[in-house]
């Protein structure tokens, strides 16, 4: 039996009917050259091979009663790999319209708590032969950067794979604690819940009066705060039903962007999204108040623990500079802007929300959630952020699954009460791959933010282009 600590029991506090808190991803393969082409037994089989080597793909949730602490991980003894490896397939002509809208109903179910957190759906009929495969993991026990480790499990460096030792016995599950068992392992914490509570509230009064001594030094050039996110038409309470939209954009050209434009490729995906958001409220005539604000995911992970599970993560407010008209400009703004918010989150740091994650009881926190949900109280209350937007780095390599080739990885992160719209990008074998996740109610116009980022990329491009273009010998300064 393991407890779940911090941040992963908060992902299982803090979810709803509406709020549906996994980390999803569509795999797309090229069955090419594979022998008697593409097999969904094989694919399963290699699935059912490699699940030991990931614990909590075998392990289902224990919840201790009265919601008095985060529940435990113990042993599935029911496990079904055939529950969670589905299988099915598009109808014709089985293009990307085919697939966005079946991706879009297996997003917006939740997972089954009294089972294993994850499913795999292998999509048959897709064009030109290929297929797909759709992941749903639970944020409680994956972040970006363990979600990208947990799947190298089951993929390999070459069509002809590798042998996966199977296990050194037979798996024997242990037997699942009884409800007196959960609540006696956490009576004695009690005590010390309350004291890591103040402990918590300690920290954070010492980060908000060391972040406020910080940001009055600040000069008056820096961007605006990030909490002045505006009021918009996508920040309103949610639905449980998801619209998903993809695509993709070389990696050398984000690169050159940032090359020529000295920023960062994580700031040039944050000019991206800024441009296609500005013109995608322009589209609904929707003047906005302010400029945009991204929450952004930050991987606190270290390289000892690159492998762990779970969460490891804090988050930055970054303002997306979307009342700035020049893209060169607006991707200087949110540079500075996302230098002046990492120095604030190392102010704060990581442990002052783990321990808010730790500390509250998980039974306020699902309460809470619950209430927000049913009052829609995101239709009122201004939002925090607009839009939240992750960046995962993955291999520059191929890798392939049963024989068959990985030729794009399109991310989907969850939206949240208030937030209608999550854009994740993975980045894989020289390709960038956004994948847009939005609430069906609030972005029913989903695809025309993807289709925004390849225009907002070229406008930078044509930036990054006019300050490589040597200048004609008639503009050159020729007072000497």
């Amino acid at each position: 039996m393991q407890r779940m600590q911090g941040l992963d029991g908060a992902f299982l506090s803090l979810e709803s009917a509406t709020t549906h808190l996994h980390i999803a991803g569509v795999q797309i393969f090229d069955a090419t050259g594979v022998p008697a082409g593409v097999s969904f037994r094989r694919i399963r089989d290699a699935i059912g091979e490699r699940v030991h080597l990931v614990a909590p793909f075998r392990q289902r949730l224990c919840p201790v009663p009265f919601g008095l602490q985060h529940p435990s991980l113990v042993d599935d003894p029911d496990f079904d790999l055939d529950y969670h490896v589905r299988r099915v397939s598009l109808p014709h002509p089985g293009g990307p319209r085919e697939l966005a809208a079946l991706v879009g109903d297996l997003v917006g179910r939740p997972l089954d708590r009294q089972r294993p957190l994850w499913e795999f759906t292998v999509v048959e009929g897709l064009e030109h032969g290929h297929v797909a495969m759709v992941t749903k993991v639970h944020h409680a026990i994956i972040d970006g950067v363990s979600g990208a480790e947990i799947l190298a499990n089951f993929f390999d460096l070459s069509e002809e794979g590798r042998t996966v030792a199977a296990p050194g016995e037979a798996w024997a599950p242990d037997p699942v604690p009884g409800e007196f068992e959960q609540i006696w392992s956490v009576v004695g914490g009690l005590a010390g819940q309350g004291e890591m509570a103040a402990q918590t509230v300690g920290r954070t009064v010492q980060s908000m009066r060391r972040l406020a001594s910080r940001n009055r030094s600040l000069p008056a050039t820096l961007p605006p705060s990030a909490f002045d996110a505006p009021r918009t038409s996508i920040n309103r309470a949610i639905s449980p039903h998801r619209r998903v939209a993809f695509t993709e954009v070389p990696l050398s050209e984000v690169r050159r962007v940032s090359d020529m434009l000295g920023s960062t490729v994580n700031n040039v995906v944050l000019a991206m999204v800024a441009g296609t958001f500005r013109d995608f409220f322009d589209g609904r005539d929707e003047e906005l108040n302010s400029s945009l604000v991204a929450m952004v995911p930050v991987s606190v992970r270290s390289d000892e623990d690159r492998e762990a599970l779970g969460n490891q993560v804090s988050a930055m407010l970054i303002t997306l500079g979307t009342s700035v008209e020049d893209p060169a400009a607006r991707l200087r703004l949110i540079s500075d802007g996302a230098a002046t918010a990492k120095a604030q989150q190392e102010v704060v740091g990581a442990d002052v929300f783990a321990g808010w994650a730790q500390s509250l009881a998980p039974v306020i926190a699902t309460r809470a959630s619950r209430l927000l949900s049913n009052l829609r109280a995101f239709d009122h209350l201004p939002p925090l952020f607009n839009t939240i937007v992750s960046n995962i780095p993955g291999p520059d390599f191929p890798l392939y699954l049963a024989g068959n080739r990985l030729v794009a990885m399109y991310p989907l992160g969850p939206i949240i009460e208030g937030v209608g719209v999550n854009v994740t990008v993975f980045s894989y074998a020289g390709a960038m791959y956004f994948g847009i996740n939005g609430c069906w109610d609030l972005v029913p116009d989903v695809g025309v933010l993807a289709m925004g980022l390849r225009d907002a990329l070229d406008a930078l491009l044509k930036e990054a282009d006019r300050r490589d273009r040597p200048v004609p010998w008639w503009h050159e300064d020729l007072s000497n």
